[in-house]
C-alpha cells in the first residue's frame, strides 16, 4: 500500500508537496516553436549567433546547414512573390549556405522577433542597437537572420526546412490535465512514494534513475526472434 505523499524532499530544503485547493491552477503550457535562419551574409558568425540564441532561453530542437536553389527559395518566400525585391531576395538566399534552426521556448515567435530586430538594418541600429540585425546586417536584403512572423508561418517554415519533423498540437487546459493524469502522474507518484521511503542522500539522481528503470513506455528490446520462432 502506498504511503500518502506529504512532502517533496530536495537537496537544499524540504518543500510542501500538497498545495491548498484554492491555490491550484490548471496546467498552462506556453512552449512555441519558431524557425530561425542564419543567412549567407552572416554564416561566418553562426557560432556567435547560436550562443546568443541559447543564452536567450531557447532550445535548439533541430539544426541543418544547407544551400537552397533559387527555385527552393522561391517556394520558401512564396508569400513575397510579386514584390519588387523578390528576385533579389531569392538570388541572395541561394548565393551561399544557410543554417536553419528550429527553436523552442515560451512565446518563441515574439521573443525571436525581438532579438533579431527590424528588417531595416539602418533603423535597427538607431532603435534597437543590440539586436542581431543591427550587429550583423548591412542592408534590408543582407540582414543576417530570418524569423517566422506568425504561428502558421512557423509551422510551414519548419516543415519546409525539416520535412521529417512532426509538429504536434500542444495540449492545453483540460487536454493537458488529462495527459498528465494518464501518462505522467501515476508513475511519478509511485517514484515519489519510493523516494520518501528510501530517503536517499541524492534524491534527484535517485528519482531520475528510478524513473528510467520504471518507465512504462520504455522500448522493448528483442533478440530478433519472433514469439513463434522462440517457441
Amino acid at each position: 500500500m502506498n504511503l500518502p505523499l506529504k512532502r517533496l524532499f530536495t537537496s537544499a530544503n524540504v518543500m510542501d508537496y500538497e498545495t491548498p485547493k484554492n491555490q491550484m491552477h490548471s496546467p498552462r503550457i506556453y512552449v512555441e516553436r519558431t524557425l530561425a535562419l542564419i543567412k549567407p551574409d552572416a554564416i561566418h558568425q553562426a557560432e556567435e549567433i547560436e550562443d546568443i540564441i541559447l543564452r536567450s532561453g531557447f532550445t535548439i530542437l533541430q539544426k541543418r546547414k544547407l544551400q537552397l536553389s533559387p527555385e527552393q527559395c522561391s517556394d520558401f518566400y512564396a508569400e513575397q512573390y510579386g514584390k519588387l525585391f523578390f528576385p533579389s531576395l531569392t538570388a541572395f538566399m541561394s548565393s551561399g549556405p544557410i543554417i536553419a534552426l528550429a527553436l523552442a521556448r515560451d512565446q518563441a515567435i515574439a521573443h525571436w522577433k525581438t532579438i533579431i530586430g527590424p528588417v531595416n538594418c539602418t533603423k535597427a541600429r538607431e532603435t534597437h542597437p543590440e539586436c542581431l540585425r543591427a550587429k550583423y546586417g548591412t542592408s534590408d536584403l543582407r540582414n543576417a537572420v530570418h524569423g517566422s512572423d506568425s504561428f502558421s508561418s512557423a509551422e510551414r517554415e519548419i516543415k519546409f526546412m525539416f520535412p521529417n519533423s512532426v509538429i504536434e498540437p500542444i495540449p492545453m487546459g483540460e487536454a493537458a490535465k488529462d495527459y498528465l493524469g494518464r501518462f505522467v502522474s501515476p508513475t511519478l507518484l509511485s517514484g515519489l512514494t519510493e523516494l520518501c521511503k528510501q530517503k536517499p542522500v541524492d534524491p534527484f539522481t535517485w528519482l531520475a534513475d528510478w524513473l528510467v528503470r520504471n518507465n512504462p513506455n520504455k522500448p522493448q528490446i528483442f533478440d530478433g526472434a519472433t514469439g513463434e520462432e522462440a517457441a
